[in-house]
């Protein structure tokens, strides 16, 4: 009972203390506080500036780097030069992990970066300038990534790092980030295409049957599953989902009446490896039928 008395006379004082504090300090309650500009971004490093800009495909095509993008190697960027891009993909679904996609009319690549919740700041279609001295620029089974270097590849940076070589600009269109069609030329350029949001439109899943899920089959490549299209060698392209996806367990398009497979359109991120066309879908809404 003492216990509860003191304490209840500590809480009392304690109010009376702050309530003295605030009347006896008018600077406290003035006029001078403002309400923080938003004229900034919150998020990167605002001093960054546009001086230095180059496309994706002079990146690719650069005499110091190009040799490790080829060859699954990473390496340091030592010049200042800049990429404006939009975010073509995030990790919103679950599927992109740790990473997101980017693209300019030239081509796209991936960054990864050491950190969940990159939706939060990097919405699809979010236009930034990207400092690359200072970060590692190479190839995962020859698909272009900025990063860190990782067991003699590339891997993923900090989020402290890549703080520092971002600037938000610009807006996101009110349309939204818009595909590519995945046509024959695409298909047979994947440096060029390699990094882009595609769209692949009227297809099948090769292994659809009324039951079979997009995470069915053996895993390739830690919690990712791949499913083959009719129309395409499997060796040359397959859709890739990891086990972790919000639509992981979506079940692939058959119609059960006409036990047909059903067509439908496929909307994701064309990464590469190895010469393989990996597509990776960003959320649900991304398999239409």
């Amino acid at each position: 009972m003492r216990t509860i008395k003191y304490l209840f006379l500590t809480a009392v004082t304690a109010m009376f203390a702050l309530t003295s504090c605030l009347d006896g300090d008018e600077s406290l309650l003035n006029d001078k506080w403002k309400e923080p500009s938003l004229s900034e971004a919150p998020f990167g490093n605002n001093s960054i500036t546009e001086e230095g800009i180059i496309s994706i495909a002079d990146l690719k095509a650069h005499p110091k780097y190009k040799d490790a993008i080829k060859n699954s190697s990473s390496k340091l960027v030592e010049d200042d030069i800049k990429l404006r891009v939009r975010v073509s993909g995030n990790d919103i679904g679950g599927n992109l992990y740790k990473q997101f996609a980017v693209q300019d009319v030239t081509g796209g690549l991936i960054v990864a970066v050491n950190q969940g919740g990159l939706n939060g700041y990097l919405a699809e279609g979010q236009e930034l300038i990207i400092a690359l001295k200072g970060l590692y620029v190479g190839g995962y089974g020859n698909q272009l990534e900025l990063g860190a270097p990782y067991n003699g590849q590339i891997g993923r940076m900090s989020k402290d790092i890549w703080n520092t070589h971002f600037k938000l600009v610009g807006g996101i269109p009110s349309e939204g980030l818009q595909p590519i069609e995945f046509t024959n030329e695409v298909m047979n350029n994947i440096d060029t295409y390699s990094g882009m949001l595609v769209r692949l439109s009227n297809v099948t899943f090769k292994n659809a049957n009324g039951k079979a899920k997009l995470i069915d089959g053996t895993a390739s490549g830690g919690n990712y599953f791949n499913q083959p299209i009719d129309g395409y060698a499997a060796s040359k392209l397959v859709v890739r989902t990891s086990s972790y996806a919000d639509f992981a367990a979506t079940v692939l398009p058959f119609d059960s009446i006409s036990k047909q497979k059903k067509p439908c359109d496929i909307i994701g991120v064309a990464t590469q490896y190895r010469g393989t066309w990996q597509i990776m879908m960003r959320k649900t809404s991304d398999l239409k039928y």
